[in-house]
């Protein structure tokens, strides 16, 4: 059991979970107090012991599924062996895996009848079967789930099914509630019934393959890894539900690191003469105190196409942190500049003032695609007046500049006049410098160039940005 154990604390970290070692002797410890046998147990109990945070669940629960998916819920697989043998097509014709339209026809009516009753040992019998039947699974065969899943799902007609249902399980003349409430009843049973089915995909896939290979195809990346200038709609909405909980997480890390660093380094003298009053005795140290200022920050951002979905999420992130800054102000740019600040007022709603961002900010000058250069000597000939030594500027975007002129002459005027300059680049540091990116010829200007491509990344560089410094950043030479 410890090198099962072991196997799976290894596959959460390799999914991105982090999991110590001193978590990793409480999960030992603690699946000694319960019955190995309860499914729901020992997922609670690894649960409790190894996952800190709620992004961190889904990942969790796949990597569960696949190193102990052989494992039955309580009775669950009893149940669906007892019932086996009401199925009319137990005694069918045509064999496992045939697919016939007999078999088709008897699998639909049986699933009908389980899900028309919410009998869940029928359910988990048509399950065996249409596994058995529909699927076509080959033991080696390296074909994943989602694969298998189709197969089933396509000739039973679920949509059909649905229709069936609802026809079963309306009371005459139904009010608009019960009708709702019906709908939503038969989505939960037919949800349920396709869980059923991907679990014992996966138990077979497992029992053939071992539960590394599987727990390997199962794996997602964790929200704040998923790259932003790639995310699918669905994923735009888990990062959506995580950018609150992540911005009150990082504000209270900051303030904590703020209140510990008053402190201040040791005050030798004041401690030396302090010391007199006990012989000599250094019982009561003294403190610097230091006078750390909050930054002031400029943020110029890129909303182009190629990397609107990553600014977004920065200035998202920025404006919720303006409490640590003693001033932030936004600009916006395309092929040319404009201030955006004043849309992102408090209390403002996030959505409708990036969406005012799009539609009132004047940022397209001539025809919509990046210039860098224009966008420079715009900031430089009428916004320098934002900066000042005490300001940093954090530009955003992917330094491609269409074969436009860099501007670089525009640029080095304003990190002159600032404090620091920092530059976030979505693209993949091996995309720099190709093609159209003038990203080398901008990084000798700026203080530092992060890749920033996830939420991750975000949250280092604005922790770090926000922390007070003692001492001013000096520019290289």
């Amino acid at each position: 059991m410890v090198g099962f154990l072991t196997g799976f604390i290894d596959e959460l970290r390799g999914a991105g979970i982090p999991v110590s070692m001193v978590e990793a002797v409480d999960a030992a410890r603690a699946i000694r107090q319960i019955d190995l046998s309860r499914r729901t147990a020992l997922k609670a109990a690894l649960g409790a012991t190894m996952v800190k945070s709620a992004r961190h669940i889904d990942a969790f629960e796949a990597a569960f599924e696949a190193y102990f998916s052989l494992l039955p819920a309580a009775g669950e697989a009893k149940v669906a062996r007892d019932r086996e043998d009401l199925l009319t097509i137990a005694a069918a014709g045509g064999g496992a895996g045939s697919g016939s339209e007999a078999d088709v026809a008897d699998l639909v009516e049986a699933l009908f009848a389980a899900l028309r009753d919410g009998d869940d040992g029928l359910v988990q019998a048509v399950v065996r079967q249409a596994i058995a039947r529909l699927a076509g699974m080959e033991p080696g065969r390296p074909v994943g789930g989602t694969y298998y899943l189709y197969r089933v799902l396509r000739p039973l007609d679920l949509d059909s099914l649905r229709r069936r249902l609802e026809e079963a399980l309306s009371v005459p003349d139904p009010s608009p509630l019960e009708r709702r409430l019906t709908i939503e009843e038969i989505d939960r049973r037919l949800e349920e019934f396709r869980a059923a089915l991907r679990s014992e995909i996966r138990r077979r896939l497992v029992a053939d393959r071992g539960p590394e290979a599987v727990a390997r195809t199962l794996r997602r990346p964790l929200v704040e890894d998923i790259d932003l200038t790639t995310a699918t709609r669905e994923d735009l909405a888990r990062i959506e539900a995580v950018i609150h909980p992540l911005t009150r997480k990082l504000a209270a890390r900051l303030a904590q690191r703020r209140r510990s660093g008053r402190l201040g380094r040791l005050d030798v003298r004041r401690t030396v003469r302090r010391s007199l009053s006990t012989g000599g005795v250094l019982l009561d140290p003294r403190f610097r105190r230091p006078r750390p200022g909050r930054p002031e920050i400029v943020l110029l951002t890129d909303i182009s196409g190629s990397v609107a979905t990553f600014a977004r999420f920065t200035m998202q992130i920025v404006h919720a942190m303006a409490a640590h800054f003693s001033r932030v102000r936004s600009f916006a740019f395309i092929d040319t500049v404009d201030e955006v600040t004043g849309f992102f007022g408090p209390g403002t709603d996030f959505g409708e003032a990036l969406r005012r961002v799009g539609t009132e900010a004047e940022v397209v000058w001539l025809d919509g695609h990046s210039d860098y250069g224009n966008v420079f000597a715009n900031f430089a000939a009428q916004h320098l007046q934002a900066v000042n030594p005490r300001t940093t500027i954090i530009i955003t975007g992917d330094a491609r500049s269409n074969y436009h002129e860099p501007g670089v002459a525009a640029l080095r005027k304003i990190a002159a006049a600032a404090r620091a300059v920092y530059w976030l680049n979505p693209e993949h540091h091996r995309y720099w410098n190709t093609g159209d990116s003038v990203m080398g010829i901008y990084a000798p200007v700026c203080d530092e160039i992060y890749e920033v491509r996830n939420l991750r990344q975000l949250e280092r560089f604005v922790e770090k940005v926000a922390t007070p410094a003692t001492r001013p950043v000096r520019r290289p030479a």
